[in-house]
């Protein structure tokens, strides 16, 4: 059985069981997140595609962590003017364990 959610403007396709990074959500650490915006859920009698969102379908989950990725750095560079900057950034997410597929 999987599900694929909608969050943070990104679609992810999940299983029970599994461990996904999403983008940053405003839930402590070792609580339970639901989320409702579930585009196509698979089960034993096929699957359902919702309109946009399939109805009373819902995916809850633990929050195992909340954290920043590894840092990437963005050089600005302007050609002729010497003119040159470098800028770093670390995108925050939280981690998620998949705990139910309500369908």
């Amino acid at each position: 059985m999987f599900a694929v959610i909608l969050t943070g403007g990104k679609q992810y396709k999940v299983n029970e069981g599994d461990i996904i990074f999403v983008e940053k959500l405003n839930v402590e650490e070792g609580n339970e997140v639901t989320f409702d915006k579930v585009l196509v859920v698979s089960g034993n009698d096929g699957i359902v595609t919702g309109a946009p969102y399939v109805e009373g379908a819902t995916v809850t989950a633990n929050v195992v962590k909340n954290g920043k990725a590894k840092k990437i750095y963005v050089m600005k560079y302007k050609a002729k003017k010497n003119e040159k900057k470098k800028i770093g950034h670390r995108q925050p997410y939280t981690k998620v364990q998949i705990n139910k597929i309500n369908a």
